[in-house]
C-alpha cells in the first residue's frame, strides 16, 4: 500500500515538475503577451472600421455598414428598434464588416511586424554567413600559414643540424 502511494506522489510531482517547465518556457510568457497586445490591437482596428471606414462607405449609402441587409423572404418588416418582424434578412453588411476588420488586421500585422521582423532575420542571418565565411577562410589562411611553417623547419631541420 505505502508502494502504492509513493508512486501516486512520485507521478503528481513529475506532473507538477512538468507543468512548471512548460510555463517557464519563453514561448509561453510570449503567447500570453501576444494575446494581450492582439486584444488591445483589436479595439484599434475597430475603431479603424467604424471611424474611418463605414464613414467612407456611408457616403455612398447608409452611414452604418453593418445595416445593409438584403431580405431573403420579401418584404422584411422591422420595428422601431430595428429588430426584424416579419421576412428573413441576411445580413452581408455585417459579415462585410467582419471581413474588412480582418483585412485590414492582416495587412497591418503583416506590414507592420511580420515583414520587417522577416527583413530584420535575413539581413541578420547574412551577416552571420558572411562572419562564418570570413571565419573559415581566415582559419584556412592560418592551417596554410602554419603548414608552410611545419614544411620549412622541416626542411631546415634535414638540411642542416641546428647548434
Amino acid at each position: 500500500m505505502s508502494e502504492e502511494k509513493r508512486t501516486e506522489t512520485q507521478e503528481k510531482e513529475s506532473v507538477w515538475e512538468g507543468f512548471k517547465a512548460f510555463l517557464m518556457r519563453g514561448n509561453v510568457i510570449d503567447l500570453a503577451v501576444a494575446v494581450v497586445i492582439g486584444a488591445a490591437f483589436t479595439s484599434v482596428v475597430n475603431s479603424v472600421v467604424k471611424g474611418l471606414i463605414n464613414p467612407i462607405v456611408g457616403a455612398f449609402g447608409t452611414k452604418d455598414l453593418e445595416k445593409y441587409r438584403s431580405c431573403l423572404e420579401a418584404p422584411c418588416e422591422t420595428n422601431a428598434a430595428g429588430e426584424v418582424v416579419h421576412g428573413i434578412p441576411i445580413m452581408w453588411g455585417s459579415m462585410l464588416s467582419a471581413v474588412l476588420t480582418f483585412l485590414i488586421t492582416a495587412a497591418v500585422v503583416y506590414f507592420l511586424m511580420v515583414l520587417p521582423m522577416s527583413r530584420y532575420l535575413a539581413r541578420k542571418a547574412a551577416k552571420e554567413q558572411q562572419a562564418e565565411e570570413e571565419q573559415a577562410e581566415t582559419e584556412a589562411e592560418e592551417i596554410t600559414l602554419l603548414r608552410e611553417i611545419r614544411d620549412e623547419l622541416v626542411a631546415r631541420r634535414e638540411g642542416s643540424p641546428i647548434p
